[in-house]
C-alpha cells in the first residue's frame, strides 16, 4: 500500500504543478499585443504541450487514488463513521478535474481567437489550484471530520 500511496502523491504533485503553470501561460497569452503572432503561437504551443502532459499526469494520480480508496478501503464508509474527510476530498478532486477541464476550454478559446478575459482575470484564476491543493492536503492529513 505504501508504494501505491507514494505514487499517488508523486502524480498528484506533478498534476498540480501543471495546473499551477498552465494558467500562468494563459496570463501571458492574454497580454500578447495584437499583431505579435510569433509570440502568441509560441505561447499556444507551450500551453498545448503542457495541457497534454498535465492530462497525462492526472490519469495515474486518479488511478492510484482510486486504488487506495477502492482497493485498500482508505476513507471508505459513511461520513458518520469518521470518513467525512474523504467525502470532502472526493469533492475537491471533482473540482480539480473541473478546473483542469476549464483550462482546456480556455486554451481552445485562445487558439481560435475568442478569448474575452483580461490578464487580471487569469491571475485570479491562477490561484484556484492553490486553494484546491491546500484543501485536499488538509483533509487528508488533519481529517477534520
Amino acid at each position: 500500500m505504501l508504494w501505491v500511496k507514494s505514487l499517488h502523491i508523486v502524480f498528484v504533485a506533478s498534476w498540480f504543478a501543471g495546473l499551477f503553470y498552465l494558467p500562468r501561460i494563459l496570463v501571458n497569452l492574454a497580454q500578447v499585443p495584437a499583431g505579435s503572432d510569433a509570440e502568441r503561437d509560441r505561447l499556444l504551443l507551450m500551453a498545448r504541450k503542457l495541457m497534454r502532459f498535465t492530462t497525462f499526469l492526472a490519469v495515474p494520480a486518479l488511478v492510484f487514488g482510486l486504488w487506495l480508496f477502492l482497493g485498500y478501503g482508505i476513507g471508505r464508509g459513511p461520513a458518520s463513521e469518521g470518513n467525512g474527510w474523504m467525502h470532502a476530498k472526493l469533492f475537491v478532486v471533482l473540482l480539480a478535474l473541473g478546473y483542469h477541464h476549464a483550462c482546456g476550454s480556455l486554451l481552445r478559446k485562445f487558439a481560435v481567437g475568442r478569448n474575452r478575459r483580461s490578464h487580471v482575470w487569469y491571475r485570479w484564476f491562477n490561484e484556484v489550484p492553490v486553494a484546491l491543493l491546500l484543501a485536499a492536503v488538509v483533509l487528508v492529513v488533519v481529517k477534520p471530520f
